[in-house]
């Protein structure tokens, strides 16, 4: 793994996980790498915390994760189905901090 990457892991649907080896040099959020490795994260409000489209569950490393702010906190309190370890992946910053971070993509509808 080279020195400014992390590697984090998704957990698949079928409950499988895939470890991803993420820059943190080019102040990616982990919604931007996501869509840059294809995964079906849709964005639709480009990473401004306004449509929930890239909720991810956290799985383990939350107490790595910055706070939540209010406009995450809003947008995620507008969801049914969100858990207290969901997260908006557009608001989240790929940073050394993340190093083994396990997540999961939230369903969408």
């Amino acid at each position: 793994m080279a020195e400014n990457n992390i590697e984090v892991i998704i957990e698949n649907e079928d409950g499988s996980s895939t470890t991803l080896e993420a820059p943190i040099d080019m102040g990616l959020s982990l919604m931007e790498f996501l869509k840059a490795m294809e995964y079906p994260v849709l964005a639709t409000c480009g990473g401004m915390a306004l449509c929930a489209t890239c909720c991810i569950d956290v799985l383990e490393g939350a107490e790595n994760l910055p706070e939540t702010g209010d406009d995450e906190y809003a947008m995620l309190d507008t969801l049914p189905d969100a858990e207290p370890h969901s997260r908006l992946a557009c608001q989240l910053r790929l940073n050394a901090s993340m190093q083994g971070l396990r997540f999961k993509l939230h369903p969408v509808d």
